[in-house]
């Protein structure tokens, strides 16, 4: 049910034979005070300055052109020109009866498109630190709204586990003996790779065996090869606790990393320079990009294959491209990446497009994040400023979870106070990230993301938690309830149009990309709910039909709650 939707369209067809353009805006929008309306249409006052005429009499004009419909109650004018919406009560009641009864709360099905979902994509050799949270968690978010629309999604884990990195490790290995590869774990890796990387700034010798390394690797070399497996086995491993942890739907099916397109790229090499897209330039294979320049004015030049026979990530990434589009058949590919890739992924998709990879009608969208900062304003980092490895902060969400539900249930089992902690720390930590606008950095703090007050998932969960503790009482199935949903408090009507807000907010969460739609409009609705829970009695011993009401009311709120979160990988819980 997307009432906006609704009358939005009633609205804009009522416009258009009033004489407004056709493309013009209903401007449909809830109102702050229901005393006036429940909805309001703002378009009459703008359209008419177009149209230089009296606004206030164009909007009586357009009020006769509405469809009568049995959603609505009245549709009235007011100066200079607004038009106010009041839904049929009735009609609202049929409605959350059906979402109550609803496996998805009446919530529709779109129509199917192939969507693949870069997202995650640490890179091999390393642990994952806590610049993975943000692609981690708001991919997986976005991948959990529009597959509950009814899309097929496909995951893209895209590993880094090929280039220049294995060629400086697996040199370095070679050259130490004492290395045992198959004793290795991540954490020998990451002093390797960090010892590695400085005997190739400062070893010409060591970087030029490392080049030759990674041409081997290329080349399929048994012995390069065995040495890369077994670095990618290990980290693997470690990624899959991270995301068991963060309750995160990537799966090791869902890998598919710069590797997988290795014996794609020698064609697409022969075939950029028979369309004459790539040209030789000092040696190396270069794509001229003519409406791009570089920072002397000229052709912006993108080298996708080096003297040496090297690939570089630029002709993986067009390789990459190529195989959703033609082999996963993707009507929509979305990139979860850091925003200082973005120049990057517009060369690629201009190379890919330019070559005839990518259809016209796919669409390409990168959804760009900003920073995790420490309270000084810079990015979140140890006391020694090396980068936060993500394990330590989930541990020590769980760990600061762990210490405040002690301090608020100290009978509490240990079994049942470990459980919560890890739900409500990681809820917490994810929440804190998920409610913030992804284009914007934001300050991480302790506090305010563990507290049981404000826009936290603490909060939520305890919405969630008080209400499902109403039926522990009852000890009644919530869905056995007999009786019709009667809205006449204006606590209980403005808790109803909240309700039925949500296929709205799940529509414009999808289309943009932006989780932090659904954490402000789970907010909204468990302040709400506190509200009603606080101004109307819920258990009315001689009055059962307006108890049974709004207990339907109340869980319908709690499956909402539930659902909300669980679209944002976040769990909830019967106790707290």
């Amino acid at each position: 049910m997307n009432i906006k939707k609704l009358i939005s369209i009633d609205i804009q067809n009522a416009l258009i034979n009033s004489g407004a353009p056709k493309n013009s805006d209903p401007l449909i929008c809830r109102t702050v005070n229901l005393n006036i309306a429940d909805y309001q249409s703002n378009a009459a006052m703008k359209i008419a300055k177009i149209l230089k005429i009296d606004p206030y009499q164009f909007a009586k004009n357009v009020i006769l052109k509405i469809k009568k419909r049995d959603m609505y109650h009245n549709i009235k004018t007011a100066k200079p020109g607004f038009i106010n919406i009041v839904l049929n009560r009735d009609w609202l009641s049929k409605n959350l009866e059906k979402a109550l009864y609803s496996s998805r709360l009446g919530i529709s099905v779109v129509h199917p498109k192939n969507i693949v979902v870069d997202y995650s994509s640490p890179n091999i050799a390393k642990e994952m630190h806590i610049g993975h949270l943000r692609s981690t968690i708001i991919g997986d978010a976005t991948v959990r709204i529009i597959e509950f629309l009814g899309h097929k999604v496909i995951r893209s884990n895209h590993l880094g586990d090929w280039g220049t990195q294995f060629g400086m490790l697996i040199a370095y290995i070679k050259k130490d003996k004492n290395i045992s590869i198959s004793e290795i774990t991540l954490s020998d890796v990451e002093i390797l790779y960090q010892k590695s990387k400085k005997k190739y700034d400062t070893d010409p010798t060591f970087a030029k065996l490392s080049r030759k390394c990674v041409v081997e690797l290329q080349k399929g070399d048994p012995y390069h090869q065995n040495i890369w497996k077994k670095l990618i086995d290990i980290t693997v491993s470690c990624n899959s606790k991270i995301y068991k942890k963060l309750n995160i739907t990537l799966k090791n099916r869902h890998i598919m990393g710069e590797s997988s397109y290795k014996n794609m790229l020698p064609d697409i090499i022969t075939d950029l320079k028979k369309k004459g897209i790539a040209i030789k330039n000092k040696g190396s294979l270069v794509v001229m990009l003519e409406n791009k320049k570089n920072k002397h004015g000229k052709p912006m030049g993108v080298v996708i294959q080096k003297k040496d026979g090297g690939y570089l990530y630029s002709i993986t990434d067009i390789a990459c491209l190529k195989y959703r589009c033609e082999v996963l058949r993707a009507d929509k590919i979305l990139y979860y990446i850091d925003s200082r890739q973005h120049q990057y992924l517009l060369q690629i998709w201009e190379i890919a497009k330019k070559a005839g990879y990518v259809p016209p009608n796919v669409v390409l969208e990168h959804h760009m994040f900003g920073m995790i900062l420490s309270d000084n304003k810079r990015p979140f980092q140890t006391r020694t400023g090396n980068t936060i490895k993500l394990s330590l902060l989930l541990t020590e969400g769980i760990n600061k979870a762990k210490k405040i539900i002690k301090n608020k249930n100290p009978y509490f089992s240990e079994e049942k106070i470990c459980k919560l902690a890890h739900i409500i720390g990681i809820g917490a930590i994810k929440y804190a990230d998920l409610s913030k606008n992804r284009m914007t950095n934001y300050i991480f703090n302790w506090k305010d993301s563990l507290s049981f007050e404000g826009n936290t998932a603490p909060y939520i969960q305890y919405a969630y938690t008080r209400i499902m503790s109403i039926f522990n009482k009852l000890q009644t199935p919530p869905l056995s309830l007999k009786g019709n949903i009667i809205l006449s408090e204006k606590f209980e009507i403005e808790l109803a149009l909240c309700l039925l807000q949500f296929e709205e907010k799940i529509i414009h969460a999808a289309d943009k990309g932006t989780p932090h739609i659904i954490c402000n409009y789970l907010y909204k609705l468990a302040g709400i709910f506190s509200s009603f829970y606080e101004n109307c009695t819920i258990l009315f011993p001689e009055k059962t039909e307006i108890s049974t009401s709004r207990l339907k009311l109340s869980f319908l709120t709690a499956r909402t709650i539930k659902i909300g979160l669980d679209l944002l990988g976040i769990q909830t819980i019967h106790y707290m």
